[in-house]
C-alpha cells in the first residue's frame, strides 16, 4: 500500500485479549451473521465521520485502522490479519465512526453488520465475552492515545470545562488541546480560522466543527442520541437516572414487555459507571469496572427495546388523570403511566477559594482512565473515606507516584468495605492521613499543590500534586421535582412505609418503593435510607418494576402476563 508520506506508527501492547485469533467453530458461527466479499489492496473498508460500520472478520490479507487517513498526520494504530476480527465499543453504542480501516493487500473479508453484532452478544454467549473484552480494552486504548474528537479550549474556561467532563464521563475516546502554551491548538486555530472568543471548540470525526456545543448537541453528533418520542406516544415506564439503579429497572421492565424510556443526562452508567473495580458484586468473583457493567447492562437495555434518551435533564414533573408527564431541557416532554426515578445523587464540594478554576483540570469527582491519564506519574490527594475514595485510590495508585487519602475521622475501618481497606493497607504507594482536611489550593496555571490542616495539631503544610479527588457525602438530585415528592430532612425521597399518614394517599398503602404520588417510584441512591452498594441499586431496580405491575393492575392498565420468577 502506498502513501503520500510515512505512517507514523502508534506500539500496541502485547495483549492477546487485545486481537484474539478466532477458532474454526467460532468462524462458522460468525459465518452465518454476515457476508464475505474479496477487498484489495488500498480498498477503504470504513472511514472517519462514518454513522456506523461493521464488524470485519479478516480471512485473507490484512487490514489497517488508521488515523487521520491520507492527512499529513496520518498514524497507524493496528493491523489484523487472518483469524482476526475488527471493532470497539462504539460500533456496538452507535457512535459516529472515528478511525479507518485500509486493506494493505488483496484479501478477503467477512462483515457482520452492527445489528447482526448485537444478536452475536445475545444469542452467542462464548462469542459475546470474546468480542466484549477485546472491544472494552480496545476502547481503553483508543482513549490512552486520544483518538476521536478533538476538544481546543483554555483550562480556565468553564465551558472548556464542562465538556472535558462530558467525554470523560461518558467513557468517549477524544483529544484536548489546551489552548494556553500549546503550538498545535493555536496553528489548527489558524488554519480553521476560528478566533479564540468562539472557544471552546470540537473538531468532530471526518471534519466537522462545533463551537461551544451543549452536552446533548454534542452527544447527538457523535450518534448517541436516540429521536424524540411522537408527542402523543405514551410509555408504558420512564426510567429517570440511568446508574445501575436505573438500568436495572430499565433492562427488567423492557424484558417483561413494557414499552420503557430510559432518561440519562450525564452518562449511562452513573457514578457506578466510573468505578475502576467493583470487587463485591455477585457473580464476578475477580470483580468488573464499572465501565464493564455499564456496558452490559446498555447493551442488555438495547437488546429488549429499551429507548435511551441520553443528554437531557429533567426539569419538571406533572400528573394528571393517573398519567405521568416529565419535561426534559431539550424541550421533550415524555409521558408514562408509571415512573421509576433514579436519579442519584451529586458528590458534595470541598469549600475552597478558587475550587472552580480548577474542577475538571486538577480537581476530579471521579477517577476514570480519563484522569488517570492526566495525574499519571505525579501524587495525588483523594478525600473522602468512602468505597469510592478506596477504588480511587487502588486505581491511581498504578499509575501515580503517591497517593494520599485524606480523612477528618481516625481511621476508614467504620466507613469503607473490609475487602477495600485490606488492600489499602497493602499497597505501599498508598498512605492515609487521618484527623486531616484539605483547606487550600495552589498554582497558577495548573493545580501543583493542596494544603493540609492536621486537625489534632493544628499544624498546617502543603503537599505537592497533580490531581486533587473529592469523594464526600452527596445532595439528592431532586431540585427538579419542586417540592412535589415527599422528602426527609436531608432531602431523600421518602417511599414505601416512611410515607405514613402522608395526605396524598389517605387510607391506602403505598407500595414498598413508591413515593408519595401513586405510580411514581425511586430507587437508588436518591432513595432515602438507600445501601449504598451498586448490588442493591440493580436490585432495587428490578424490584420496583414488579411493584410498578401491581400498580398498574390496581389501576386496569397492567398487560395480560406480569412477570414471574427468574
Amino acid at each position: 500500500m502506498s502513501h503520500s508520506q510515512p505512517f507514523r506508527v502508534i506500539p500496541a501492547p502485547e495483549n492477546p485479549d487485545l486481537r484474539p485469533l478466532l477458532g474454526e467453530s467460532q468462524l462458522t458461527t460468525l459465518r452465518r451473521y454476515g457476508r464475505e466479499s474479496s477487498v484489495r489492496d488500498g480498498d477503504v473498508l470504513f472511514a472517519d465521520g462514518d454513522q456506523s460500520y461493521d464488524m470485519i472478520v479478516v480471512l485473507e490479507g490484512s487490514i489497517e485502522i488508521v488515523e487521520n487517513h491520507r492527512q499529513e498526520d496520518e498514524a497507524s494504530i493496528i493491523s489484523y490479519g487472518p483469524r482476526e476480527f475488527i471493532g470497539e465499543m462504539g460500533l456496538l453504542t452507535g457512535q459516529t465512526v472515528y478511525l479507518s480501516g485500509v486493506a494493505t493487500s488483496d484479501g478477503r473479508v467477512l462483515r457482520i453488520p452492527a445489528e447482526k453484532v448485537k444478536v452475536i452478544m445475545s444469542e452467542e454467549p462464548d462469542l459475546s465475552e470474546l468480542i466484549l473484552r477485546a472491544f472494552l480494552i480496545r476502547h481503553s486504548r483508543l482513549t490512552n492515545i486520544g483518538s476521536g474528537p478533538v476538544l481546543v479550549g483554555s483550562r480556565f474556561d468553564a465551558d472548556t470545562r464542562r465538556l472535558l467532563e462530558v467525554f470523560a464521563r461518558n467513557r468517549l475516546s477524544s483529544r484536548w488541546l489546551e489552548l494556553e502554551g500549546n503550538p498545535e491548538a493555536e496553528a489548527l486555530l489558524r488554519d480553521l480560522d476560528v478566533p479564540v472568543a468562539e472557544l471552546p471548540i470540537v473538531i468532530l470525526p471526518g471534519g466537522s466543527l462545533l463551537r461551544n456545543p451543549t452536552g446533548l448537541v454534542l452527544l447527538d453528533a457523535l450518534g448517541l442520541v436516540d429521536a424524540p418520542l411522537e408527542q402523543s406516544e405514551v410509555s408504558d415506564l420512564l426510567v429517570v437516572g440511568g446508574g445501575p439503579a436505573g438500568l436495572g429497572a430499565a433492562v427488567y421492565g423492557a424484558s417483561e414487555g413494557l414499552s420503557t424510556t430510559l432518561a440519562e443526562d450525564t452518562a449511562l452508567g452513573g457514578q457506578a459507571g466510573t468505578s475502576t473495580r467493583i470487587e463485591n458484586y455477585l457473580g464476578f468473583p475477580a470483580g468488573l469496572s464499572g465501565e464493564e457493567l455499564a456496558a452490559r447492562a446498555v447493551l442488555q437495555a438495547r437488546k429488549f427495546g429499551v429507548r435511551v434518551k441520553l443528554g437531557a435533564s429533567a426539569v419538571e414533573l406533572s400528573s394528571t388523570a393517573g398519567l405521568h408527564h416529565v419535561r426534559f431541557n431539550d424541550g421533550e416532554t415524555v409521558s408514562a403511566n408509571s415512573v421509576i426515578i433514579a436519579t442519584g445523587a451529586r458528590y458534595n464540594r470541598l469549600p475552597l477559594d478558587r475550587l472552580s478554576d480548577f474542577e475538571g483540570v486538577g480537581v476530579y469527582y471521579a477517577a476514570t482512565q480519563a484522569e488517570a491519564k492526566a495525574c499519571s506519574g505525579g501524587p495525588v490527594v483523594i478525600v473522602g473515606g468512602g468505597n469510592s475514595a478506596g477504588q480511587a485510590a487502588i486505581y491511581l495508585a498504578r499509575s501515580c507516584t503517591d497517593v494520599r487519602i485524606v480523612i477528618r475521622s481516625e481511621s476508614l475501618a467504620r466507613s469503607m468495605s473490609r475487602y477495600l481497606l485490606n488492600e489499602i493497607e497493602r499497597h505501599l504507594q498508598i498512605r492515609i492521613v487521618s484527623r486531616t482536611e484539605v483547606i487550600g489550593l495552589v498554582g497558577e496555571q495548573s493545580l501543583t499543590g493542596v494544603k493540609l490542616r492536621d486537625n489534632t495539631t493544628r499544624e498546617t503544610s502543603t503537599v505537592p500534586v497533580c490531581g486533587l479527588f473529592v469523594f464526600i457525602g452527596a445532595n439528592p438530585r431532586t431540585e427538579w421535582l419542586g417540592g412535589q415528592l415527599a422528602q426527609d430532612a436531608d432531602g431523600f425521597l421518602l417511599t414505601g412505609a416512611d410515607l405514613a399518614d402522608h395526605h396524598e394517599w389517605g387510607d391506602e398503602t403505598p407500595l414498598v418503593l413508591e413515593t408519595s404520588r401513586p405510580g411514581i417510584f425511586c430507587v437508588g441512591d436518591v432513595r432515602s435510607r438507600s445501601i449504598k452498594r451498586v448490588a442493591a441499586a440493580v436490585g432495587e431496580g428490578s424490584m420496583a418494576v414488579r411493584l410498578v405491575f401491581e400498580r398498574l393492575e390496581a389501576a386496569g392498565l397492567a398487560m395480560s402476563d406480569s412477570p414471574g420468577v427468574d
